[in-house]
Protein backbone atom coordinates (compact mmCIF):
# COMPACT_ATOMS: atom_id res chain seq x y z
CA UNK A 1 0.00 0.00 0.00
CA UNK A 2 2.91 1.97 0.73
CA UNK A 3 4.65 1.44 -2.05
CA UNK A 4 1.81 2.45 -4.50
CA UNK A 5 1.38 5.41 -3.00
CA UNK A 6 5.05 6.80 -2.75
CA UNK A 7 4.65 5.83 -6.91
CA UNK A 8 1.47 7.90 -7.45
CA UNK A 9 2.73 11.18 -5.42
CA UNK A 10 6.27 10.63 -7.46
CA UNK A 11 4.22 10.25 -10.50
CA UNK A 12 1.91 13.34 -9.55
CA UNK A 13 5.24 15.33 -9.00
CA UNK A 14 6.79 14.50 -12.46
CA UNK A 15 3.01 15.45 -13.95
CA UNK A 16 3.28 19.11 -12.40
CA UNK A 17 6.85 19.84 -13.39
CA UNK A 18 5.87 21.75 -15.94
CA UNK A 19 3.04 23.72 -14.02
CA UNK A 20 5.62 24.87 -11.56
CA UNK A 21 7.92 25.82 -14.10
CA UNK A 22 5.19 27.80 -15.44
CA UNK A 23 3.97 29.59 -12.33
CA UNK A 24 7.34 30.25 -11.56
CA UNK A 25 7.64 32.54 -14.82
CA UNK A 26 4.65 34.15 -14.66
CA UNK A 27 4.80 34.74 -11.21
CA UNK A 28 8.12 35.94 -11.13
CA UNK A 29 6.71 38.11 -14.94
CA UNK A 30 3.93 39.65 -13.04
CA UNK A 31 6.12 40.95 -10.39
CA UNK A 32 8.45 42.24 -12.86
CA UNK A 33 5.60 43.92 -14.79
CA UNK A 34 4.93 45.93 -11.35
CA UNK A 35 8.24 46.42 -10.58
CA UNK A 36 8.40 48.44 -13.41
CA UNK A 37 5.28 50.46 -13.27
CA UNK A 38 6.37 51.44 -9.52
CA UNK A 39 10.45 52.20 -10.12
CA UNK A 40 9.22 54.07 -13.12
CA UNK A 41 8.04 56.76 -10.24
CA UNK A 42 11.21 57.27 -8.57
CA UNK A 43 13.41 58.03 -11.40
CA UNK A 44 14.28 60.80 -13.54
CA UNK A 45 15.26 62.46 -16.52
CA UNK A 46 13.85 61.97 -19.67
CA UNK A 47 11.50 59.65 -20.63
CA UNK A 48 14.05 57.00 -22.65
CA UNK A 49 16.11 57.66 -19.18
CA UNK A 50 13.05 56.67 -17.27
CA UNK A 51 12.23 53.97 -19.74
CA UNK A 52 15.45 52.23 -19.81
CA UNK A 53 16.08 52.22 -16.21
CA UNK A 54 12.40 51.10 -15.24
CA UNK A 55 13.03 47.94 -17.78
CA UNK A 56 16.69 46.65 -16.41
CA UNK A 57 15.63 47.05 -12.92
CA UNK A 58 12.57 44.90 -13.63
CA UNK A 59 13.89 42.74 -15.94
CA UNK A 60 16.73 41.81 -13.26
CA UNK A 61 13.90 41.60 -10.82
CA UNK A 62 12.26 38.64 -12.35
CA UNK A 63 15.31 36.55 -13.11
CA UNK A 64 16.58 36.83 -9.51
CA UNK A 65 13.16 35.60 -8.14
CA UNK A 66 12.54 33.11 -10.80
CA UNK A 67 16.19 31.91 -10.09
CA UNK A 68 15.92 32.27 -6.39
CA UNK A 69 12.63 30.10 -5.86
CA UNK A 70 13.70 27.82 -8.59
CA UNK A 71 17.08 26.76 -6.59
CA UNK A 72 15.21 25.98 -3.63
CA UNK A 73 12.21 23.95 -4.80
CA UNK A 74 15.23 21.81 -6.84
CA UNK A 75 17.21 21.70 -3.78
CA UNK A 76 14.98 21.82 -0.60
CA UNK A 77 12.94 19.15 -1.06
CA UNK A 78 15.91 16.56 -1.29
CA UNK A 79 17.63 17.76 1.60
CA UNK A 80 17.31 16.01 4.89
CA UNK A 81 20.29 17.84 7.01
CA UNK A 82 21.12 20.60 6.32
CA UNK A 83 17.36 22.02 5.51
CA UNK A 84 17.60 24.86 8.30
CA UNK A 85 20.63 26.56 6.47
CA UNK A 86 18.02 26.60 3.68
CA UNK A 87 15.43 28.17 5.40
CA UNK A 88 17.75 30.43 6.70
CA UNK A 89 18.35 31.40 3.00
CA UNK A 90 15.18 31.55 2.25
CA UNK A 91 13.90 33.73 4.88
CA UNK A 92 16.97 36.05 3.95
CA UNK A 93 15.83 36.15 0.26
CA UNK A 94 12.44 36.73 1.04
CA UNK A 95 13.21 39.71 3.39
CA UNK A 96 15.56 40.53 0.06
CA UNK A 97 12.86 40.40 -2.22
CA UNK A 98 10.02 42.16 -0.23
CA UNK A 99 13.08 45.38 -0.20
CA UNK A 100 13.65 45.59 -4.08
CA UNK A 101 10.19 44.34 -5.58
CA UNK A 102 7.25 44.02 -3.41
CA UNK A 103 7.17 47.92 -1.88
CA UNK A 104 7.28 48.96 -5.63
CA UNK A 105 4.41 46.09 -6.38
CA UNK A 106 2.24 48.09 -3.73
CA UNK A 107 3.14 51.38 -5.34
CA UNK A 108 1.94 50.33 -8.86
CA UNK A 109 -1.60 48.44 -7.06
CA UNK A 110 -2.38 51.43 -4.63
CA UNK A 111 -0.07 54.27 -5.71
CA UNK A 112 -2.70 56.51 -6.71
CA UNK A 113 -4.99 55.64 -4.24
CA UNK A 114 -2.35 56.14 -1.82
CA UNK A 115 -1.17 59.92 -3.28
CA UNK A 116 -5.49 60.57 -2.93
CA UNK A 117 -5.36 59.52 1.06
CA UNK A 118 -2.53 61.65 1.12
CA UNK A 119 -3.97 64.73 -0.39
CA UNK A 120 -7.31 63.78 1.57
CA UNK A 121 -5.17 63.71 5.08
CA UNK A 122 -3.77 66.93 4.31
CA UNK A 123 -6.85 68.81 3.20
CA UNK A 124 -8.14 67.98 6.95
CA UNK A 125 -4.79 69.45 8.43
CA UNK A 126 -5.59 72.59 6.50
CA UNK A 127 -9.35 72.56 7.76
CA UNK A 128 -7.72 72.62 11.11
CA UNK A 129 -5.65 75.04 10.81
CA UNK A 130 -8.04 77.32 8.99
CA UNK A 131 -10.11 77.09 11.93
CA UNK A 132 -7.52 77.59 14.60
CA UNK A 133 -6.68 80.91 12.55
CA UNK A 134 -10.30 81.80 12.16
CA UNK A 135 -10.63 81.28 15.99
CA UNK A 136 -7.47 83.29 17.24
CA UNK A 137 -8.60 86.29 15.12
CA UNK A 138 -11.82 85.95 16.49
CA UNK A 139 -11.23 85.69 19.71
CA UNK A 140 -10.63 89.51 20.59
CA UNK A 141 -14.19 89.66 19.47
CA UNK A 142 -15.00 88.53 23.65
CA UNK A 143 -13.87 91.55 24.56
CA UNK A 144 -16.28 93.44 22.76
CA UNK A 145 -19.06 93.33 25.58
CA UNK A 146 -16.78 94.17 28.10
CA UNK A 147 -15.43 97.78 26.66
CA UNK A 148 -19.30 98.36 25.43
CA UNK A 149 -20.00 98.21 28.78
CA UNK A 150 -16.99 100.32 30.00
CA UNK A 151 -18.06 102.52 27.42
CA UNK A 152 -21.62 103.21 28.00
CA UNK A 153 -20.77 103.30 31.54
CA UNK A 154 -18.65 106.68 30.91
CA UNK A 155 -20.86 107.97 28.46
CA UNK A 156 -23.63 107.39 31.52
CA UNK A 157 -21.46 109.26 33.96
CA UNK A 158 -21.47 112.27 32.09
CA UNK A 159 -24.79 112.94 31.28
CA UNK A 160 -25.63 112.18 34.23
CA UNK A 161 -22.99 114.50 36.16
CA UNK A 162 -24.05 116.77 32.99
CA UNK A 163 -27.95 116.91 33.86
CA UNK A 164 -27.77 116.49 37.56
CA UNK A 165 -24.24 116.54 39.16
CA UNK A 166 -24.75 113.05 40.08
CA UNK A 167 -21.13 113.05 41.13
CA UNK A 168 -20.28 116.73 42.10
CA UNK A 169 -23.07 117.10 43.08
CA UNK A 170 -23.32 120.23 40.65
CA UNK A 171 -24.39 119.78 37.17
CA UNK A 172 -23.25 121.16 34.07
CA UNK A 173 -20.03 120.29 31.75
CA UNK A 174 -17.69 120.95 33.79
CA UNK A 175 -14.10 119.08 34.30
CA UNK A 176 -15.38 115.64 35.70
CA UNK A 177 -18.34 115.86 32.36
CA UNK A 178 -15.12 115.95 29.99
CA UNK A 179 -13.02 113.56 31.31
CA UNK A 180 -15.97 110.97 31.38
CA UNK A 181 -16.88 111.36 28.22
CA UNK A 182 -13.21 111.65 26.68
CA UNK A 183 -12.52 107.77 28.68
CA UNK A 184 -16.32 107.03 26.69
CA UNK A 185 -14.52 108.28 23.34
CA UNK A 186 -11.36 106.18 23.36
CA UNK A 187 -13.12 103.20 24.38
CA UNK A 188 -16.26 103.23 21.67
CA UNK A 189 -12.90 104.18 19.26
CA UNK A 190 -11.36 100.68 20.46
CA UNK A 191 -15.04 99.19 20.07
CA UNK A 192 -14.94 100.26 16.44
CA UNK A 193 -11.52 99.04 15.58
CA UNK A 194 -12.89 95.57 17.04
CA UNK A 195 -15.99 95.71 14.79
CA UNK A 196 -14.33 96.64 11.89
CA UNK A 197 -11.76 93.44 11.89
CA UNK A 198 -14.74 91.48 12.22
CA UNK A 199 -15.69 91.86 8.63
CA UNK A 200 -12.20 91.49 7.34
CA UNK A 201 -11.58 88.50 8.99
CA UNK A 202 -14.89 87.29 7.92
CA UNK A 203 -14.10 87.86 4.34
CA UNK A 204 -10.40 85.92 4.76
CA UNK A 205 -12.56 82.81 6.40
CA UNK A 206 -14.83 82.61 3.42
CA UNK A 207 -11.88 82.95 0.87
CA UNK A 208 -10.46 80.14 3.19
CA UNK A 209 -13.41 77.81 2.56
CA UNK A 210 -13.51 78.53 -1.30
CA UNK A 211 -9.41 77.06 -1.55
CA UNK A 212 -10.96 74.20 1.25
CA UNK A 213 -13.58 73.41 -1.54
CA UNK A 214 -11.65 73.56 -4.54
CA UNK A 215 -9.22 71.43 -2.88
CA UNK A 216 -11.38 68.61 -1.99
CA UNK A 217 -12.70 68.58 -5.41
CA UNK A 218 -9.22 68.11 -6.21
CA UNK A 219 -9.18 64.83 -4.14
CA UNK A 220 -12.30 63.03 -5.58
CA UNK A 221 -12.35 64.12 -9.21
CA UNK A 222 -10.71 61.89 -11.92
CA UNK A 223 -8.17 62.31 -14.21
CA UNK A 224 -4.13 61.83 -13.85
CA UNK A 225 -3.36 61.96 -10.27
CA UNK A 226 -0.19 63.99 -10.89
CA UNK A 227 -1.77 66.73 -12.40
CA UNK A 228 -4.49 66.91 -9.54
CA UNK A 229 -1.24 66.88 -7.56
CA UNK A 230 0.23 70.38 -8.86
CA UNK A 231 -2.99 71.76 -9.06
CA UNK A 232 -3.63 71.24 -5.52
CA UNK A 233 -0.33 72.55 -4.35
CA UNK A 234 -1.35 75.61 -6.29
CA UNK A 235 -4.18 75.92 -4.02
CA UNK A 236 -2.50 74.75 -0.64
CA UNK A 237 -0.29 78.08 -1.06
CA UNK A 238 -2.58 80.18 -1.75
CA UNK A 239 -4.11 78.56 1.47
CA UNK A 240 -1.28 79.24 3.84
CA UNK A 241 -0.87 82.71 2.80
CA UNK A 242 -4.41 83.41 3.97
CA UNK A 243 -4.20 81.59 7.19
CA UNK A 244 -0.06 84.22 7.96
CA UNK A 245 -3.51 87.35 6.67
CA UNK A 246 -5.68 85.56 9.02
CA UNK A 247 -3.62 85.52 11.57
CA UNK A 248 -1.94 89.01 11.84
CA UNK A 249 -5.76 90.50 11.62
CA UNK A 250 -6.30 89.49 15.32
CA UNK A 251 -6.50 92.87 17.16
CA UNK A 252 -6.05 91.31 20.53
CA UNK A 253 -2.28 92.80 20.39
CA UNK A 254 -4.08 96.60 19.56
CA UNK A 255 -6.14 96.07 22.53
CA UNK A 256 -3.50 95.06 24.88
CA UNK A 257 -1.54 98.40 23.42
CA UNK A 258 -4.84 100.48 24.16
CA UNK A 259 -5.48 99.01 27.17
CA UNK A 260 -2.08 100.28 28.77
CA UNK A 261 -2.08 103.39 26.92
CA UNK A 262 -5.35 103.25 28.96
CA UNK A 263 -3.96 103.05 31.77
CA UNK A 264 -0.45 104.74 31.50
CA UNK A 265 -1.73 107.81 29.62
CA UNK A 266 -4.41 108.82 32.32
CA UNK A 267 -3.79 112.47 33.18
CA UNK A 268 -6.36 114.24 35.71
CA UNK A 269 -7.78 117.79 34.85
CA UNK A 270 -7.12 120.18 37.09
CA UNK A 271 -10.08 121.44 38.91
CA UNK A 272 -11.50 124.48 37.21
CA UNK A 273 -14.71 125.11 39.43
CA UNK A 274 -14.58 128.80 40.71
CA UNK A 275 -15.66 127.52 44.26
CA UNK A 276 -13.35 126.01 46.13
CA UNK A 277 -15.63 123.65 47.72
CA UNK A 278 -16.62 122.00 43.72
CA UNK A 279 -12.65 121.92 43.15
CA UNK A 280 -12.54 119.56 46.09
CA UNK A 281 -15.47 117.86 44.98
CA UNK A 282 -13.86 117.39 41.24
CA UNK A 283 -10.85 116.43 42.96
CA UNK A 284 -11.93 113.66 44.60
CA UNK A 285 -14.31 112.20 41.30
CA UNK A 286 -11.52 112.55 38.87
CA UNK A 287 -9.13 110.22 41.11
CA UNK A 288 -12.02 107.58 41.59
CA UNK A 289 -12.11 107.65 38.03
CA UNK A 290 -8.64 107.49 37.41
CA UNK A 291 -8.64 104.24 39.66
CA UNK A 292 -11.42 103.16 37.55
CA UNK A 293 -9.88 103.75 34.02
CA UNK A 294 -6.99 101.84 35.65
CA UNK A 295 -9.07 98.94 36.72
CA UNK A 296 -10.36 98.82 33.49
CA UNK A 297 -7.13 98.87 31.84
CA UNK A 298 -5.81 96.15 33.73
CA UNK A 299 -8.94 93.78 33.05
CA UNK A 300 -8.53 94.84 29.26
CA UNK A 301 -5.17 93.74 29.35
CA UNK A 302 -5.17 90.41 31.23
CA UNK A 303 -8.18 89.55 28.82
CA UNK A 304 -5.97 90.28 25.91
CA UNK A 305 -2.68 88.70 27.09
CA UNK A 306 -5.30 85.66 27.44
CA UNK A 307 -5.93 85.67 24.15
CA UNK A 308 -2.22 86.53 22.96
CA UNK A 309 -0.93 83.21 24.92
CA UNK A 310 -2.65 81.24 22.69
CA UNK A 311 -0.63 79.18 20.56
CA UNK A 312 -0.23 80.37 17.42
CA UNK A 313 -1.03 78.83 13.90
CA UNK A 314 2.00 77.98 12.06
CA UNK A 315 1.62 78.10 8.58
CA UNK A 316 1.38 74.56 7.04
CA UNK A 317 3.26 73.37 4.38
CA UNK A 318 2.51 71.20 1.73
CA UNK A 319 5.16 68.15 0.93
CA UNK A 320 3.96 66.26 -2.39
CA UNK A 321 4.80 63.03 -2.54
CA UNK A 322 5.40 60.38 -4.93
CA UNK A 323 3.27 57.29 -5.07
CA UNK A 324 6.37 54.14 -3.03
CA UNK A 325 6.83 57.33 -0.77
CA UNK A 326 2.68 57.43 -0.29
CA UNK A 327 2.26 53.63 -0.29
CA UNK A 328 4.47 53.52 2.82
CA UNK A 329 3.29 56.32 4.66
CA UNK A 330 -0.08 55.40 4.81
CA UNK A 331 0.51 51.37 4.72
CA UNK A 332 -2.16 51.12 7.21
CA UNK A 333 -4.43 51.80 4.94
CA UNK A 334 -3.45 49.71 2.13
CA UNK A 335 -2.95 46.38 3.71
CA UNK A 336 -5.22 44.26 1.23
CA UNK A 337 -2.81 45.98 -1.53
CA UNK A 338 0.83 45.05 0.45
CA UNK A 339 -0.67 41.49 0.97
CA UNK A 340 -0.96 41.05 -2.43
CA UNK A 341 1.95 42.52 -3.39
CA UNK A 342 4.18 40.42 -1.25
CA UNK A 343 1.70 37.09 -2.15
CA UNK A 344 2.98 37.80 -6.09
CA UNK A 345 6.77 37.49 -4.68
CA UNK A 346 6.37 34.89 -1.79
CA UNK A 347 3.86 32.63 -3.04
CA UNK A 348 6.42 30.40 -4.80
CA UNK A 349 7.54 29.56 -0.66
CA UNK A 350 3.92 27.77 -0.16
CA UNK A 351 5.00 24.91 -3.30
CA UNK A 352 8.11 24.66 -1.39
CA UNK A 353 6.75 24.18 1.37
CA UNK A 354 4.04 21.38 -0.21
CA UNK A 355 6.96 19.74 -2.24
CA UNK A 356 9.17 19.49 1.20
CA UNK A 357 6.12 17.43 2.85
CA UNK A 358 5.50 15.13 -0.18
CA UNK A 359 9.16 13.75 -0.37
CA UNK A 360 9.07 13.74 3.00
CA UNK A 361 5.71 10.97 3.03
CA UNK A 362 7.49 9.94 -0.28
CA UNK A 363 10.51 8.89 2.21
CA UNK A 364 8.52 7.28 4.88
CA UNK A 365 6.32 4.87 2.86
CA UNK A 366 9.30 3.83 1.20
CA UNK A 367 11.66 3.16 3.54
CA UNK A 368 15.08 1.80 2.88
CA UNK A 369 14.10 0.85 -0.54
CA UNK A 370 13.81 4.75 -1.67
CA UNK A 371 16.84 4.62 -3.81
CA UNK A 372 15.38 1.50 -6.35
CA UNK A 373 12.04 2.87 -6.03
CA UNK A 374 12.13 4.62 -9.37
CA UNK A 375 14.37 2.06 -11.34
CA UNK A 376 13.52 1.03 -15.12
CA UNK A 377 13.54 -2.47 -16.13
CA UNK A 378 16.76 -2.28 -17.77
CA UNK A 379 18.64 -0.67 -14.78
CA UNK A 380 17.28 -3.61 -12.83
CA UNK A 381 18.85 -6.32 -14.88
CA UNK A 382 22.07 -4.18 -15.38
CA UNK A 383 22.02 -4.72 -11.54
CA UNK A 384 21.04 -8.19 -11.62
CA UNK A 385 24.24 -8.63 -13.75
CA UNK A 386 26.63 -6.98 -11.61
CA UNK A 387 25.65 -9.01 -8.54
CA UNK A 388 26.44 -11.95 -10.69
CA UNK A 389 29.59 -11.28 -11.26
CA UNK A 390 30.64 -10.45 -7.90
CA UNK A 391 29.10 -13.34 -6.99
CA UNK A 392 31.25 -15.41 -9.18
CA UNK A 393 34.55 -13.75 -8.41
CA UNK A 394 33.79 -14.78 -5.34
CA UNK A 395 33.93 -18.16 -6.00
CA UNK A 396 36.29 -17.72 -8.51
CA UNK A 397 34.45 -18.57 -11.48
CA UNK A 398 35.17 -15.46 -13.56
CA UNK A 399 35.27 -17.67 -16.32
CA UNK A 400 31.87 -19.54 -16.38
CA UNK A 401 30.77 -15.96 -15.78
CA UNK A 402 31.82 -14.53 -19.37
CA UNK A 403 30.37 -17.83 -20.94
CA UNK A 404 27.77 -17.22 -19.37
CA UNK A 405 26.79 -13.23 -20.34
CA UNK A 406 27.83 -14.65 -23.79
CA UNK A 407 25.15 -16.86 -23.89
CA UNK A 408 23.03 -14.83 -21.76
CA UNK A 409 20.47 -15.06 -24.43
CA UNK A 410 19.82 -18.92 -24.57
CA UNK A 411 20.08 -19.10 -20.72
CA UNK A 412 16.87 -17.18 -20.46
CA UNK A 413 15.19 -19.52 -22.25
CA UNK A 414 16.48 -22.27 -20.68
CA UNK A 415 15.78 -24.29 -17.44
CA UNK A 416 16.20 -22.24 -13.89
CA UNK A 417 19.11 -23.16 -11.92
CA UNK A 418 19.83 -23.18 -8.42
CA UNK A 419 21.22 -19.83 -7.34
CA UNK A 420 19.07 -17.69 -10.21
CA UNK A 421 17.73 -14.54 -8.54
CA UNK A 422 15.37 -14.60 -11.16
CA UNK A 423 11.77 -15.91 -9.75
CA UNK A 424 10.37 -17.08 -12.83
CA UNK A 425 11.60 -17.37 -16.38
CA UNK A 426 9.32 -17.89 -19.62
CA UNK A 427 10.37 -21.54 -21.57
CA UNK A 428 8.22 -21.50 -24.25
CA UNK A 429 10.58 -24.55 -25.87
CA UNK A 430 9.99 -26.50 -22.84
CA UNK A 431 7.29 -28.41 -21.45
CA UNK A 432 4.66 -27.15 -19.46
CA UNK A 433 3.06 -28.05 -16.31
CA UNK A 434 -0.33 -27.41 -17.20
CA UNK A 435 -2.42 -29.39 -19.34
CA UNK A 436 -3.55 -27.74 -22.79
CA UNK A 437 -7.22 -26.74 -22.91
CA UNK A 438 -8.97 -27.22 -26.23
CA UNK A 439 -8.95 -25.05 -28.92
CA UNK A 440 -11.74 -22.54 -28.79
Amino acid sequence: MGASQSYTLRGQVTRLDATTRITLSVLALASGVYTYLGVRELLDGDETTVFLGAIVYSSAVSVAIYAFWSYLMRFMPHVRSGRKMLYLAMLIGSAMIIAMSSWLNAAALAGSAALEQHLAVTTEEYQQKLNEAHENALAAQSLLPDIQLASQRFAGLSEQEARSGVLTGTSGSGTVVQLLRQMSSQLSGLQGEIEGSREQVKTLFEQGGQHLAAMRKLVSSQGPIAERSNAYGEEAVALSGLLTSLEQTSVAPAVRRAAEDLGRSFIAPIADAGDAELRERQSRVVGTIETAVKAQSQALASAADEILARPKVEPLRFTPLSAPEAVIRYARDFLPSWAGAISIDLLPAVLIFVLCIVQDVIRREEGEEFEVGDMSAGEMMRALRIQKRLQAAERGEEGDLNSHDHHESEDIAGPPREGDDIVQRNRPAGATPFPKTAAR
